[in-house]
């Protein structure tokens, strides 16, 4: 009877983590059931909310370029102000799973934004973008160029961590949009870099793959604005395939020299 208990604890055990749930995220359990129920009780959605849930990534960034940004985020003046909105935000249902709300790190006074696609298990746990292995790559990347954390500030198109790190849903990248959007707005960079493929089709609104897409300078609108925006690999991506690093490299020099006409 013990060892009949043991192997059903095992399958659901390994169950548990083919769905994603790989890791305790805290010291006590709680029920998403009894959370979900009255998150949709105490949350309301209007028309407008329900067609934005529906968007697809080229209609979002329509959006963008005619600044259609929630009133409320409009009111967040600051970046910090703008987080603090996130953080009471229930419209995304990867909060109910992830242990952290990672909005971002860097300077907030940074000419250079990047913007990744979302959290893995480090930056979870952290609370911040970018500080696992992928993350320490980019820090290396950039050193390269002459820039640290103290010179650009790195985001994702969401905010919390997919369970067991799968790939974000559209829907779940929309949910976070209007709040990329002001992000960005706030931040008003020089210069964009869109960190992979999944970032580059969500900010720009396009099929492209991304070593189509990358070491083409294109142009993002925000707030009146044409921001210059780059494509480029994903550290994690060179991390699996270091011959593409090669490719990575001539975006970095194209930056670097992006940087310093924007500069004059």
């Amino acid at each position: 009877m013990a060892q009949a208990d043991a192997m059903t604890l095992g399958a659901l055990i390994a169950w548990y983590e083919a769905m994603g749930a790989d890791e305790a995220i805290g010291d006590s359990p709680v029920d998403r059931f009894a959370a979900g129920a009255i998150a949709a009780k105490t949350r309301t959605k209007s028309p407008a909310t329900r067609a934005e849930s529906r968007a697809t990534p080229a209609q979002s960034r329509a959006r963008s370029e005619s600044q259609a940004i929630p009133a409320p985020l409009e009111a967040a003046a600051t970046l910090a102000e703008l987080e603090a909105l996130l953080a009471q935000f229930e419209g995304c249902a990867l909060k109910r799973t992830a242990k952290s709300l990672c909005f971002a790190r860097g300077s907030a006074s940074a000419r250079i934004m990047l913007i990744g696609e979302a959290p893995g298990r480090d930056e979870d746990i952290q609370g911040k973008p970018f500080v696992g292995r992928a993350g320490r790559l980019l820090d290396r990347m950039l050193e390269a160029i002459g820039l640290d954390e103290s010179t650009v500030y790195i985001t994702n198109t969401i905010y919390w961590r997919p369970p067991g790190n799968r790939t974000p849903t559209p829907q779940e990248i929309e949910a976070c949009a209007p709040f990329l959007a002001r992000q960005i707005e706030l931040l008003s960079p020089d210069v964009m870099v869109l960190l992979g493929g999944a970032a580059a089709k969500s900010i720009l609104g396009v099929s492209e793959g991304i070593m189509r897409l990358r070491g083409r300078w294109k142009l993002y609108r925000s707030a009146g604005r044409e921001i210059p925006t780059l494509a480029t690999l994903h550290p994690a991506y060179l991390l699996r395939t270091p011959d593409a690093k090669r490719y990575a490299w001539r975006d970095l020099l194209m930056l670097k020299e992006k940087l310093e006409e924007t500069a004059t």
